[in-house]
């Protein structure tokens, strides 16, 4: 029972950072380093929970996170060069992909770059037709309305996030059944 705690904490604790990271995002144009630090030590607690506790399978093999959070570190770190996304949305991506595992790092991806590509066309109508006012000073809104070409990529982030936690199954009765065997 005390597995399945720290699972959930696990979870939730990173789905509630993807969240605050979503909406810092979208005010501020930032993600704190300290929410992908929370995220790393968030799964690494909870993976060596697991582990040594008996319950290997809900997770891939340990390597294959790794495997997961270094592509997405990659593929980030050439949109960064690009100057495509910020450095914030890559250190954060790469910490969400290491719950994910390669297995789930495509629909990840997929999701995650569906999502960004919606905030860009939404970036684009606001950038145009400037339908605000006065938006908050230093948000989003503010800086595309101002002609600026940015996205909070960390609103997508979240999104692939929480699509990949469903299709992994991470709050399925398979998943959760698990620890009650244990």
């Amino acid at each position: 029972m005390i597995l399945l705690i720290v699972f959930l904490i696990g979870l939730f604790a990173t789905l509630g950072l993807s969240i605050l990271a979503a909406i810092s995002d979208v005010r501020s144009l930032t993600i704190p380093n300290g929410y992908s630090l929370y995220v790393i030590v968030s799964f690494f607690i909870c993976y060596l929970a697991l582990y040594f506790g008996g319950v290997e399978t809900v997770f891939e093999s340990f390597y294959s996170h790794l495997l997961s959070a270094g592509l997405t570190f990659a593929v980030t770190f050439v949109l960064f060069s690009l100057k495509v996304l910020g450095a914030g949305d890559s250190k954060f991506g790469s910490a969400c992909a290491l719950w994910i595992g390669a297995q789930y790092l495509p629909i990840f991806l997929f999701f995650m770059t569906l999502c960004g590509g919606l905030l860009g066309v939404v970036a684009l109508y606001l950038k145009y037709k400037k339908p605000f006012d006065s938006p908050l000073e230093g948000s989003w809104i503010s800086h595309v309305q101002s002609g600026t070409d940015k996205v909070p990529y960390g609103v997508a982030i979240c999104f692939g996030l929480f699509v990949v936690f469903l299709y992994a199954g991470y709050f399925s009765s398979d998943v959760l059944s698990v620890f009650i065997t244990a």
